[in-house]
C-alpha cells in the first residue's frame, strides 16, 4: 500500500482523529480512506444521473402526459396509483 501525507488545519487533524477515538476507525488513515471510498461512490451516482440526463434529453419531447408516466412509474415500483 501506498503512502500519501497531507496537511491538515489543526481542526480538521483534531476532527479526523476524533473520529478515530470513537471506535468506528481504527485510525485516521481508516477514516480517510472511507471518505475516499465514498466520495468515489457519490462520483459516480453523480455520472450516471448526468448520463440519465443527457440520454432523456436526447430522446425527445414524449407525447406521454405526465399521470401515465406517473402511473407506469408507481406501477413499476409496485404501488397502485
Amino acid at each position: 500500500m501506498a503512502t500519501m501525507n497531507i496537511s491538515l488545519p489543526d481542526q480538521m487533524k483534531s476532527w479526523v482523529e476524533a473520529q478515530s477515538h470513537d471506535g468506528r476507525y481504527s485510525n485516521a488513515s481508516d477514516y480517510v480512506r472511507d471518505l475516499i471510498r465514498r466520495d468515489q461512490v457519490r462520483l459516480e451516482k453523480i455520472a450516471n444521473m448526468q448520463r440519465l440526463v443527457d440520454e432523456g434529453r436526447a430522446s425527445g419531447i414524449s407525447d406521454e402526459t405526465m399521470e401515465s408516466i406517473r402511473a407506469r412509474v408507481l406501477a413499476r415500483v409496485g404501488i397502485e396509483a
